[in-house]
């Protein structure tokens, strides 16, 4: 790394969720980046792991609890934080709708059409019909029989508003339909034809800078954990998934890291949903040369674009269980 690029100013950096995959994976990648950070990580849970790699440690209130924008508030002020760092999707649902612009400039947020756009996979259909591209077929339907006859059977049953693959059902039968579409309001979920297979999906990402440009992409071909996560990734370059990125952006505009998720099915390329943060892979793109956190942290603080164009490196990734051991 040439010194001219390291930057002299300690920053302040506040990491929420600590205790799961993205939020210790942005960690990992602020100590591989190229500046000096002084790292507040925070967790609901007192022995999150993600502690051992900061430097101060909050136990947090519930995304979902009254007093959660008031407790920002305060360790902004008590740490003199620089730049946050959302680590789940609960946080980033709360304050990317809270009024508090003092909170919401401190933290690393997408565009308004990002989160639109993606917050509900049935506006994502829509979005690619209405702009030109080839979705997977999708309905509304609630009838079996007429389900069958449009995607044919087995088929998915998603709720519109998830994450991480939660609550995502293959249906086989009228009996199963009626009954896991029992827990999810009927304007809640939505069914999709399947197509491809497991070893045919694809994660991408790319910085966005707000006006329609992006950084240049990186690409995995993954296998994911019963968690959703990914387990296995393979480096690849795929210039029609990227030419569909490259549509997409122009059109939502994204700012800082956005996440694709895409399955081939024969030749052609789907986009399965967009996701506008840092997601579970982004420690594994940074092992690769495309470091998300220190991305957010030139752009967001100091207006360089970090991402225009990388020395990426080829290879696979495999993540396994290890663990932190702390006496006492």
């Amino acid at each position: 790394m040439d010194l001219k690029d390291i930057s002299l100013k300690k920053y302040n950096i506040l990491v929420t969720g600590v205790g799961a995959i993205i939020g210790y994976g942005i960690i990992k990648s602020i100590r591989k980046s190229r500046y000096n950070c002084n790292i507040i990580g925070m967790d609901i849970y007192e022995d999150a792991v993600g502690q051992a790699w900061t430097d101060h440690f909050e136990k947090a209130v519930l995304a979902y609890d009254a007093a959660y924008i008031t407790f920002l508030h305060e360790l902004i002020v008590k740490y003199n934080i620089d730049l946050i760092f959302l680590g789940t999707e609960q946080e980033l649902e709360i304050v990317s709708k809270c009024d508090d612009e003092n909170i919401k400039g401190k933290c690393v947020l997408n565009s308004d059409a990002a989160f639109r756009v993606s917050e509900d996979k049935w506006l994502t259909y829509t979005f690619l019909v209405e702009n030109g591209f080839r979705p997977i077929p999708s309905s509304l339907k609630h009838d079996y029989e007429s389900i069958c006859k449009e995607l044919g059977v087995p088929f998915l049953l998603k709720p519109r508003c998830s994450y991480a693959g939660k609550g995502i059902r293959k249906i086989s039968t009228k009996r199963e339909l009626d009954f896991f579409s029992g827990y999810i309001s009927e304007d809640n979920y939505m069914v999709q034809k399947i197509i491809g297979d497991d070893a045919k999906e694809y994660t991408a990402a790319v910085f966005g800078y707000g006006d329609g440009t992006c950084s240049d992409s990186i690409m995995f071909r993954r296998k994911l954990s019963q968690e959703g996560a990914t387990a296995k990734a393979f480096v690849e370059d795929i210039p029609e998934i990227k030419g569909i990125i490259q549509q997409i952006c122009e059109l939502i505009k994204p700012i800082g890291p956005t996440n694709f998720q895409f399955r081939r099915d024969q030749d052609e390329y789907y986009l399965l949903e967009i996701n506008p943060r840092i997601s579970s892979s982004t420690s594994i793109r940074t092992a690769f040369g495309f470091n998300e956190a220190e991305m957010c942290i030139g752009w967001f603080l100091e207006n360089k674009k970090l991402g225009k164009r990388r020395d990426l490196k080829k290879g696979m990734a495999i993540r396994y269980i290890d663990e932190w051991v702390k006496e006492v």
